[in-house]
């Protein structure tokens, strides 16, 4: 089933996502759901408050990047795809670069955020199990970004002041439709 991705101005986006007590059936077809969601939309990741839900589940595919040379630089996708992260939590960082981000909730606006470029995170696997990855790049920045909507943190908070009223126009279009 596909999901309507929400956009800015939806309150759900705002709210910080529940943890996952234990991998049920129930979760497992919602980690499906968004991934054929994610793919429908032509995104990389897709976070389960885009969708209207709380639970603290996101879903990623960045393989487009690692095979078009780009920010993969032609290498090797780290992690197996699509992956899904279930309680995610950031244990380490190292390093910082800026880059230009797009989102599912704000189509057609792309935005500078700084990060870290280098994370590892723990999470519980679609399985039940604890797994962790450390990672960079494209793959560390689309997974803190889905990170930020569980924490009810959206693209527009990365927004310079200058960038919001140049966007002002756009993000109240957004608004309206939701």
């Amino acid at each position: 089933m596909n999901y309507k991705v929400l956009t800015y101005g939806s309150e759900v986006l705002r709210e910080k996502a529940k943890p996952v007590e234990k991998v049920t059936d129930d979760i497992r077809q919602l980690a499906k759901d968004m991934i054929s969601t994610m793919y429908a939309s032509n995104g990389v990741g897709l976070a389960a408050e885009q969708i209207g839900r709380t639970e603290s589940v996101c879903v990623l595919d960045v393989t487009p990047a690692y095979g078009d040379g780009a920010e993969g630089e032609g290498k090797p996708c780290p992690a197996p795809m699509p992956l899904v992260l279930i309680n995610p939590e950031i244990t380490e960082t190292e390093g910082e670069c800026v880059a230009e981000e797009g989102c599912l909730s704000f189509p057609d606006i792309f935005v500078p955020v700084k990060r870290p470029e280098r994370i590892v995170v723990k999470y519980m696997s679609i399985e039940g199990e604890d797994a962790s990855i450390d990672t960079d790049g494209f793959l560390a920045r689309a997974i803190q970004h889905e990170m930020d909507h569980l924490n009810g943190v959206l693209l527009y908070d990365h927004m310079s002041a200058v960038k919001r009223v140049a966007l002002a126009g756009k993000l109240r279009r957004l608004k309206k439709q939701d």
